[in-house]
């Protein structure tokens, strides 16, 4: 009996370095990774910007020849998808969104010698990173623009799922906009969908209609900024500058640089570098930052806004730190007190100055 359970041992021992040692440097040339985008890559947003990334890590590394498959829906097919990719030679997978998370792990598992990495999600394994940016920084930062354009004192915010990535952006947002405009109140609309043009226009209008003068988004697509230009709204964009959906109505864009992290990923691979680890750049390191401003912006808010940058940049505060108020008056973060990455990560409440309910 103790010679079976010594050679059961031995042989997970075996199992897990042979894990261990499939994952080696690889060449350049011999990674042909894998892109894979939930939607679109002309999209003009949320993809677009991915698509971005892919290209300044090509043009930055041009031994790499990488490849990409768009409108990946996040469920059992993306798996196929990847096993595709890893049978027609990719040693290097990028997954896009937060729904291929459990696709992502379950590929890995059976390909120990493929290196994965998944945008926005929290499970790692031995071939398994993830990545993304801080985005709540510059959300913060475009909340103080967006407060002070506003007259109505009521801002609509286009928000696709109730999970914490985009009840977190939602809340640094709020956090912004009531720190210039205490009175100010961001009403959020549920899309329940990354893309779809047309749902995001009808929310925009839903919002317009709720006397809604100024909008904010967590979309993938320019529809609510088109929609806020043709009724005259006030636009705070995402992804991408959405200046050229709303050239007479856009503020400033919180921004994504995702080749920054590609560019990382290959090297390391292609250098023996590389270990799973989960990445959350922030706006010093790059990964995230505001666009340029639109024309009405004025001098003033330009100004707040990069007070309260360098503050971050700094490192002496960031958007989290208390005193913050939950939506119901309570105390959620104490002064002299901050949220810690675990507690952003999973953030599933509201701040005050929110008009909205989340969905279970």
């Amino acid at each position: 009996m103790k010679k079976r359970g010594l050679i059961a041992v031995i042989l997970v021992l075996c199992f897990a370095a042979a894990a261990f040692a499939a994952l080696g440097p690889i060449k350049f040339e011999d990674q042909k990774p894998t892109f894979i985008y939930v939607g679109p890559k002309g999209d003009g947003g949320y993809n677009y910007m991915h698509e971005q990334g892919r290209l300044l890590m090509q043009e930055r590394n041009p031994q790499v020849k990488s490849a990409t498959v768009e409108s990946v829906p996040e469920g059992p097919d993306s798996e196929r998808v990847m096993e595709t990719s890893i049978r027609n030679g990719s040693k290097v997978i990028f997954a896009n969104s937060f729904g291929y998370m459990d696709h992502v792990i379950n590929v890995a598992k059976r390909h120990p010698d493929v290196y994965f990495m998944h945008c926005s999600g929290y499970k790692d394994a031995p071939n398994v990173s993830t990545y993304f940016g801080r985005m709540y920084q510059p959300r913060y930062l475009s909340g103080l623009v967006a407060g002070a354009a506003t007259k109505s004192n009521l801002i609509g915010y286009v928000a696709a799922y109730p999970i914490p990535e985009v009840i977190r952006g939602i809340n640094a947002f709020t956090l912004g906009v009531r720190k210039v405009n205490p009175n100010a109140k961001v009403k959020v609309v549920w899309i329940f969908t990354w893309h779809d043009p047309a749902k995001e226009k009808e929310a925009a209008k839903a919002l317009y209609d709720a006397k809604c003068d100024t909008i904010a988004m967590h979309a993938d697509t320019g529809g609510a900024p088109q929609a806020a230009e043709e009724l005259g709204m006030w636009v705070i964009g995402y992804n991408n500058p959405m200046d050229k959906y709303a050239p007479t109505r856009h503020l400033v864009t919180p921004v994504w640089n995702w080749g920054m992290y590609y560019d990382y990923a290959v090297k390391a691979i292609a250098n023996g570098t590389w270990k799973s680890e989960q990445i959350w750049w922030s706006m010093k390191d790059g990964m995230v930052d505001l666009s340029e401003y639109g024309k009405a912006v004025s001098a003033e808010t330009k100004k707040v806004v990069a007070a309260e940058k360098e503050k971050i940049l700094s490192g002496a505060w960031d958007v989290f730190h208390g005193p913050i108020k939950a939506q119901d008056g309570s105390v959620q973060v104490k002064a002299g007190e901050k949220l810690d990455d675990g507690q952003m990560l999973s953030m599933s409440w509201f701040v005050e100055g929110v008009d909205g309910t989340i969905p279970k």
